[in-house]
Order: structure tokens, then C-alpha cells, then sequence
């Protein structure tokens, strides 16, 4: 008596097919979209290059919640952020110190060569600070 393989090949196929498919859309939310985007405002306190296999550049901002009369942050918090495009980068590296606005891509999960935070800066600009509000 000879057994028929063809259906249970379709079977483990279609199972194969459906898994390729949900392994595929994991990875796309985890690491390509974007879960959030939008701008942080505050003062860029350090911005390095650091790693042994992949470079990547690194960057922190302290973000004041309330100032005083002398725009002074008296409760702040910090934004660890990632940069992936090195014109962006270079930039960071000449404007570190100084009041910023930028903008970021906010990722679900992070990859060794884009970098450690899931915060992606795309885009930096230096802050209008008249008045005590930043205008991006």
C-alpha cells in the first residue's frame, strides 16, 4: 500500500508560508517602523562615537520640564538618542553645548549598527530661546 505524501506537503508548506510571513512582520515592527516620531527641545549635553564593531554615534540632551527667570532648568530629565546619518552627526558634533530642537524616530526594538537607544535623531537645529520657548 502506497501512502500519499502530497497532501500533508501542502500542509507543512502553507505552514512554512504562514510562518516566513509572521517572522517577516515581527521583524518590520520591530526594527523598520516607526512607533512614534516628533521633536525634543533642550540643551545637548554630550554627543560621542563609541563601539568596537559598529560605530555608531550616541547623543544626550537634557530636556528642562521648569525653568526660572534666568533660564536656568531647575527639573530636567535626560533624552539618550541615537544618530544614524553622519551629516546629522556632524552637526551634533559642532553645535554640542548649546540649546538644540530635533527631531526623532521613535523604533520598537534597536539594531547593533543604527545604534543603543531606540530614539533615531534624523534632523537638529539650533533653539530660538527669546522669550524662553523653542520654535523648531
Amino acid at each position: 500500500m502506497k501512502v500519499n505524501l502530497k497532501p500533508v506537503k501542502k500542509i507543512l508548506y502553507w505552514i512554512l508560508f504562514v510562518l516566513v510571513i509572521v517572522i517577516a512582520a515581527f521583524i518590520y515592527f520591530k526594527y523598520a517602523f516607526d512607533y512614534s516620531k516628533g521633536y525634543r527641545a533642550g540643551l545637548l549635553q554630550k554627543f560621542s562615537e563609541k563601539g568596537v564593531v559598529f560605530k555608531t554615534y550616541e547623543g544626550e540632551m537634557i530636556l528642562s520640564s521648569v525653568q526660572s527667570n534666568a533660564n536656568v532648568a531647575i527639573a530636567s530629565e535626560k533624552f539618550l538618542f541615537s544618530v544614524a546619518d553622519e551629516s546629522v552627526a556632524k552637526q551634533m558634533e559642532q553645535i554640542q553645548g548649546k540649546n538644540v530642537v530635533v527631531h526623532y524616530r521613535e523604533k520598537k526594538g534597536t539594531l547593533p549598527w543604527r545604534g543603543d537607544s531606540p530614539y533615531i535623531v534624523d534632523s537638529v537645529k539650533v533653539a530660538d530661546v527669546s522669550g524662553g520657548t523653542y520654535h523648531p
